[in-house]
C-alpha cells in the first residue's frame, strides 16, 4: 500500500493499526522508485506537496506502468461533484471526499483491495483463456441458446467475429452446425447430465461456406429457476479428420503428437506461472498481514502488562500461533513453486528439498548452469515427488540425488535402498510425475524389484523445454 501526496499524517497510523503496512511518498515524482522498488495494490491519491493537484497526480500515476493493477483512490474535497469527476476522469478507480472519517477510509481500502485482486485474478483468467488453443463459450441454454461469452478465438474457427454471437438468438453454436450434423449433437448435449463433461466431433459452415471438423469439450451447468447453460471449448480439428478419411494414420499421428506436446507444455507453463503468482499473493498479502497482527499482540502485550489479569499469557499464545500460521504459509508457498528455484536455480531447489527430507540424501553431479523453466520445474518436482515416496514408503535409511547434464538433455536420477516395489500405476504419485515428464516429450523410468531399493530417472530434453 502506497500513499501519495500530501495527506493527512493520521491516515498512516490508521491503516496500520487495521493491519496494514503502508509507505508514503509527498511527491509524485518519487511514486515511480516507490513502485519499483515494491508493487503495490492499492495507492492512496491526495495533491502533491510540488503544487499538483489530485487529478494531475492521478494522472501521472496512471501513465505509469509500474502501477500495474493496484487499485487508485483519491483524497479530494467535496465541490458539488466536480473535484471526483475530475479524478475519475484522470484514472482514479475512486475517491473518498474530505472530512472523513477512520471508518470511511479504512472500509474503501479493504474494498480497494479486493477490487484489486478481482482486478489481478480477471487479468490472469483473461490470459489464461487468450493462450488456449480454441474458442472458450459459456451458452445459455434456458434462452435460446443464446451465447453469454465468447472468446476471439472463434473468429479464427467460424469466420464470424465474437460480438455477432453475444445476445444473440441469430448466432449461436447451434447455427453453425452442419444441417446433416445439427440432431444428432442437440440429441447428445441433451442427454447428458448437468456437470458430466462430454466430447463431441461434428462439421460446422464457417462465414465463407467452407466446411470445417471441431471438436466440442463441454458440460451442462443448471443454475437456479431451472436455468441451464452449455460451458464448453471449441477447437479446429479439420486438418487432422482430413488426415484421418485419407487414411494418412502416420500423418495424423504425428499432427496429434505435434498438438498434445504444445497444449501439455502450455499447460504446465500456465499452472507454473499460476503457481508463481498464487507465491506472491501470499507472500504480499496473507503473510504481511499476519505479520502486521504479530506486531499488533506486542504491542497489546506492553499496553497490558501493567494489569495482573490473565490476558497476558493469551497475548503470547496467540502472537505464537500467527508466528506458527505464517510459517505455515511460506511452506505452502515453498511447495506451490519454491522460489529458491526461481532465483537460484535446480542444484539450490534441490538441496533444499533434499534437506527436509526424513531420510539422508545425498545430491551428487549438482550443475552450475541454468535450464530453461519448464525443464528445471518439472526436474525439480520429480526430485520432490520421487524423495516424498521414499520417505513414506521406501523404509530406506539412505538416498541418492543424480543431475546429470548432456548435449541435449537433463538426467534426473533418485536412487534408494528401501523395499522397493514402487509403480507408475494409475492413482500413484509417478503417474502424474510421468504425465508432467510427457508433456516436455521426456521419458519416465522407475526400476523398483522387490527387496532391492527403488530407481526413479527421469530424462528430460533441453532444447525446446522453455
Amino acid at each position: 500500500m502506497l500513499v501519495v501526496g500530501a495527506a493527512e499524517p493520521e491516515i498512516q497510523s490508521w491503516l496500520r493499526a487495521a493491519g496494514h503496512l503502508p509507505r508514503a511518498v509527498r511527491r509524485v515524482s518519487a511514486a515511480g522508485a516507490a513502485l519499483e522498488a515494491e508493487p503495490v495494490d492499492l495507492v492512496i491519491v491526495d495533491r502533491d506537496s510540488s503544487g499538483k493537484d489530485a487529478p494531475e497526480v492521478c494522472r501521472v500515476l496512471r501513465d505509469d506502468p509500474r502501477l500495474g493493477d493496484a487499485w487508485m483512490l483519491a483524497i479530494t474535497v467535496a465541490a458539488k461533484g466536480r473535484m471526483a469527476d475530475s479524478v475519475l476522469n484522470a484514472g482514479a478507480d475512486d475517491y473518498l471526499h474530505r472530512p472523513f472519517t477512520r471508518a470511511e477510509l479504512i472500509a474503501r481500502t479493504r474494498a480497494g483491495l479486493r477490487a484489486a485482486q478481482e482486478r489481478s485474478n480477471d487479468r490472469l483468467l483473461r490470459t489464461l483463456m487468450e493462450n488456449v488453443p480454441g474458442a472458450i463459450y459459456r451458452s445459455a441454454w434456458h434462452d435460446n441458446h443464446q451465447l453469454e461469452m465468447i472468446t476471439d478465438e472463434i473468429e479464427r474457427i467460424s469466420g464470424y467475429p465474437p460480438h455477432n454471437f453475444l445476445s444473440s438468438t441469430k448466432r449461436t453454436i447451434l447455427t453453425l452446425i452442419h444441417p446433416g450434423d445439427l440432431d444428432a449433437v442437440v440429441d447428445a448435449i441433451s442427454h447428458s447430465q448437468p456437470d458430466e463433461p462430454f466430447e463431441l466431433e461434428y462439421r460446422i459452415v464457417r462465414a465463407d461456406g467452407e466446411v470445417r471438423w471441431v471438436l466440442d469439450r463441454g458440460q451442462l451447468v443448471a443454475g437456479p429457476g431451472g436455468r441451464l447453460w452449455l460451458d464448453g471449448a471449441m477447437f479446429d480439428i479439420t486438418e487432422r479428420k482430413g488426415a484421418e478419411e485419407a487414411a494418412l494414420r502416420s500423418e495424423v499421428e504425428a499432427a496429434r503428437s505435434a498438438e498434445l506436446r504444445a497444449s501439455r507444455a502450455r499447460i504446465i507453463e500456465a499452472a507454473d506461472k499460476a503457481r508463481r503468482k498464487i507465491e506472491r499473493d501470499l507472500h504480499d498479502g496473507a503473510q504481511q498481514r499476519m505479520v502486521s497482527l504479530v506486531l499488533d499482540v506486542q504491542v497489546a502485550k506492553r499496553r497490558f502488562a501493567k494489569d495482573p489479569t490473565d490476558i497476558v499469557p493469551f497475548f503470547e499464545k496467540l502472537g505464537k500461533d500467527l508466528q506458527d500460521a505464517s510459517a505455515e504459509l511460506r511452506e505452502l508457498a515453498r511447495g506451490i513453486h519454491p522460489a529458491v528455484l526461481t532465483e537460484r536455480g535446480l542444484t539450490a531447489a534441490v538441496g533444499a528439498v533434499a534437506a527436509r527430507c526424513v531420510v539422508p540424501v545425498e545430491v551428487v553431479d549438482a550443475l552450475d548452469e541454468r535450464l530453461p523453466p519448464a525443464v528445471e520445474a518439472t526436474a525439480y518436482f520429480t526430485v520432490a515427488e520421487a524423495l516424498t515416496n521414499v520417505a513414506k514408503y521406501a523404509e530406506a535409511t539412505h538416498a541418492v540425488v543424480s543431475l546429470n547434464r548432456s548435449a541435449d538433455a537433463l538426467v534426473v536420477e533418485v536412487r534408494d535402498d528401501g523395499i522397493g516395489g514402487a509403480s507408475t500405476g494409475a492413482g500413484s504419485g509417478l503417474s502424474g510425475l510421468a504425465d508432467r515428464v510427457g508433456a516436455l516429450d521426456g521419458t519416465l523410468s522407475v526400476d523398483s524389484p522387490a527387496g532391492a531399493g527403488t530407481v526413479v530417472r527421469a530424462v528430460l530434453p533441453v532444447n525446446g523445454g522453455g
